[in-house]
């Protein structure tokens, strides 16, 4: 029994094939990766890659600095309570004794004798008191007013515990009695025993 003839297939063009499939499975693999490295970059939605924004630098800001403290007024200075506005014309300190050689007042420790002058700023009559006056040392000790010993350091115008007509002027001189050494730095000085005062420097 014959068989027909049939011619064998070459080996070679077997061969030849196997390149061009690895190689196309190299290019699909290449696409995939491409895709997938498109589609991470871009979120996987098709929107805009997000970029994390660089930390912003600190803004540096300067400590706020503190309002200057506004000095007290001093002697000379002209300062206002109420219906009063009162001028501090001089203090001395280290008297012993207020008065003449007939009457008079000796001081327990020393007399500080400060002089003010006084002027009625209101529309209508005020009345001064001197015991509602102050005086502090360094350390804030309060001191009052002398009013006994004040009638005899004013023998020349009884000025305390008078009527003052709105625009007159009228100078007097306050008394405190404080111990030997003490050197007084404040005054408070009101129009009347309800009011804020106001603080004059004696240095």
């Amino acid at each position: 029994m014959t068989y027909p003839f049939v011619p064998p297939t070459p080996a070679s063009a077997k061969r030849r094939k196997w390149p061009w499939i690895a190689g196309g499975a190299g290019v699909f693999v290449l696409l995939l990766c491409g895709i997938g490295a498109i589609s991470a970059a871009g979120g996987g939605d098709g929107s805009d890659p997000v970029v994390p924004e660089e930390p912003a630098a600190a803004v540096a800001t300067s400590p706020k600095k503190a309002a200057p403290k506004r000095a007290t007024p001093g002697i000379g200075a002209p300062v206002k309570d109420g219906d009063f506005q009162f001028t501090v014309t001089g203090m001395k300190c280290g008297v012993a004794k207020v008065g003449n050689q007939y009457f008079g007042e000796k001081a327990q420790g020393q007399f500080c004798l400060v002089s003010v002058q006084v002027k009625n700023v209101g529309d209508e009559a005020q009345t001064l008191i001197d015991s509602v006056q102050k005086a502090f040392d360094a350390k804030g000790t309060e001191y009052s007013v002398d009013s006994g010993a004040a009638i005899y350091a004013n023998e020349e115008q009884q000025v305390f515990f008078e009527d003052v007509n709105p625009g007159n002027t009228v100078r007097g001189k306050l008394v405190f009695d404080v111990p030997k050494g003490t050197k007084l730095t404040t005054l408070e000085l009101h129009d009347s025993m309800f009011s804020g005062g106001v603080k004059v420097a004696l240095k």
